[in-house]
Formats: structure tokens, C-alpha cells, sequence
């Protein structure tokens, strides 16, 4: 099989498109939005897990909104194999994937936006030039297949999660103890059965410069943790110009969600990223959200009272009615959108 069948047809027919027929498409579709490319590539702040320093977890959560985190405790085993296996999986055909990731997994192309249930959030200005598997740890277990492929891509996954989610709540409680959260509210603002993986593949080619792998947004989440590979791409903004994060084997690199901007009073600033695809190779990267209790009430100085659901409805119905995610300043006390 060639590696374009494995592609989702409409990225197949792209590929194919003579320039003509892409810049017709583009101005339709307005592709590429802000095009600025990052001005040079950084090192964002590294943060050590076993050495947790909570004065500079505090300074570089209010300064940056993303960093590295190091001595994270995943076995580098683990990490080659999860990403060996995740590979092998979305170079299946178009056709297999949809038919073998079946609930609680879903396989999604064209926008990372999705529903509850995982299915892809139609409505979007933009196809974003990228597929994935979206993973509800908690309803992991449920999955089965008589795959072996997929049997131990979910052994990987399960193992992945675990730790995440204890990284997840590592870092939370020394974010917490730096911003004097109350327990009541510490212990809803995190839940561990929230977290979910996403298995991003971006696809190469000569459109690179035609499209973005995921455009511009904020993460709706509470804390967003990376696992990219060497091609590299991802770019986040910061006083005002675009910044590329060097991708360096071992590490992860972690960033501040919406739902955190919020708990902490706007102290921790959700970062606006982006991806960019590559001419020459794919990109494959695996990303892992967690997100507040259920029906916890996030309640703040700076926005109205409202839960994770109320946020994750009002991004449907913009994304539905707009095109794009507005975020929190729907929330926002005395703010017009």
C-alpha cells in the first residue's frame, strides 16, 4: 500500500491539486489565516520533575505558559515503542482506520476540534492538515479487537496514561500550593478520569507553505502534555512573535490551558500554539489533556462562574456558528464579544 492511501481522500486529492486548484481552494477556504513564520527557534524553560522547584514552576507559568519537563520518569522504552506503534497504526488505509478505531477510540481527520463522543466538530473555516486517534483513558479498557497491531497499541497507550496522569497531578499540586487554592477547589479543578490522549499524524508534502498542520488556538484544557518527534513544528506566540520549540528526545513539553488561565485569575496564561507541516517528513507527536471535575464550578475574580461543560458547549455552537473558538472571553465579567 502506498503511503497516500493511507491518507483521508480529501488530503489525497490536495496532494494532487495543481497550484491553480490550491489557490482557488485557499481562497475559499482562507487556509493559512496569519502566516507570519517564527522568527528563530527557542529554548523555553526547563522544568525538572525531580528536582521540583515550586518558585520556578510559579515564574515560568506566568512568563511563558509552556515549558520542558525532564526526569519525567517514562521509560524511553515506553515512548519509542508508543510512538512505533502509533505510526504503524495511522499508516493503515483510510478505510481500515475508520473501521478498526471503533468506540471508545475514534479516528478523526481535518480538525482537532471534536464532540463529546469523538467525533470530528464539522464547521471549522479550515481543514487542518492532520489525522489522529482521539483515547478516553478511562473507557480504554472497553476497547478490543482481535488485532494484535492494536492489542499492544492499547497496552502502550494504558501504560502512557498512567504516567501522565501522574505527572498531570504532580505538577498541578505544586501549581495549586503557588497559587493558595483551597482544597475544595484544588480538588475539582483536576480530574484524572477527564484525561484523554490524542495520536496526531501531520502529513508531508509540497504544501506545507499552503496549509498549517493545526492552526493557531489556545487548549481548552487545564494542563496539555507533548510528546513530539524530531520533525519539529510546533510554534507558540509570546510578546508578539512566533517562537519554534526545538524538539529534543526524552523530554515533554508542557503547556497551560484555558481552564488553568482561569482557576489561577489569568496569573498562568493559556498559550496560543500552532503546528506547522514539514515539505520533507511527517509529524507525529502525541498530546495528553486533563480537564476539571464534571460539573465543578470554576469560579473566578476575572470570569462568571461556569463548568468545563459550559466551555465545551460554547466552543461548539462559535465553531458551529463562527467557524473558529472564541474561549474565555465568552466568560470574561463585563467584557463585549
Amino acid at each position: 500500500m502506498s503511503n497516500l492511501e493511507s491518507y483521508p481522500p480529501v488530503f489525497r486529492q490536495l496532494k494532487a491539486s495543481t497550484p491553480p486548484q490550491l489557490a482557488e481552494l485557499n481562497n475559499n477556504s482562507n487556509s493559512m489565516g496569519d502566516t507570519t513564520q517564527a522568527s528563530s527557534s527557542v529554548d523555553i524553560p526547563v522544568v525538572d520533575l525531580e528536582c521540583l522547584s515550586l518558585e520556578k514552576l510559579g515564574e515560568v507559568c506566568k512568563e511563558w505558559g509552556i515549558f520542558r519537563l525532564v526526569n519525567h520518569g517514562i521509560p524511553p522504552s515506553l515512548l519509542s515503542k508508543l510512538e512505533e506503534h502509533g505510526k504503524r497504526v495511522l499508516s493503515l488505509s483510510f478505510e481500515s482506520k475508520q473501521a478498526l478505531l471503533t468506540n471508545p477510540l475514534s479516528y478523526f481527520w481535518g480538525t482537532p476540534l471534536l464532540t463529546p463522543t469523538g467525533d470530528a466538530l464539522r464547521g471549522a473555516l479550515n481543514i487542518n492538515w492532520l489525522e489522529g486517534i482521539n483515547v478516553p483513558l478511562c473507557h480504554l479498557q472497553q476497547f478490543e479487537s482481535e488485532d494484535p497491531k492494536l492489542h499492544d497499541f492499547r497496552h502502550y497507550l494504558e501504560e502512557y496514561g498512567r504516567h501522565l496522569s501522574r505527572i498531570a497531578i504532580t505538577l498541578f499540586k505544586a501549581m495549586v500550593k503557588n497559587l493558595n487554592l483551597g482544597p475544595k477547589q484544588s480538588e475539582s479543578s483536576l480530574d484524572e478520569s477527564t484525561g484523554f490522549i490524542r495520536v496526531y499524524r501531520y502529513p508531508s508534502g509540497s504544501l506545507a507553505d499552503e496549509t498549517w498542520g493545526m492552526m493557531e488556538h489556545t487548549d481548552s484544557s487545564v494542563l496539555s502534555i507533548v510528546n513530539q518527534d524530531q520533525v519539529g513544528g510546533l510554534e507558540f506566540f509570546k510578546d508578539n512573535e512566533w517562537l519554534l520549540v526545538n524538539p529534543i528526545s526524552g523530554t515533554l513539553v508542557v503547556n497551560i490551558g484555558d481552564m488553568l488561565q482561569a482557576i489561577s485569575d489569568d496569573q498562568y496564561m493559556s498559550v496560543k500554539h500552532r503546528v506547522r507541516t514539514n515539505k520533507q517528513a511527517e509529524r507525529f507527536s502525541i498530546c495528553y489533556f486533563v480537564f476539571p471535575a464534571k460539573g465543578s464550578v470554576i469560579r473566578s475574580s476575572k470570569y462568571k462562574p461556569f463548568t468545563y461543560t459550559d466551555f465545551q458547549q460554547q466552543v461548539q455552537h462559535d465553531t458551529k456558528t463562527l467557524g473558529y473558538k472564541v474561549g474565555l472571553q465568552r466568560f470574561k465579567l463585563n467584557a463585549a464579544v
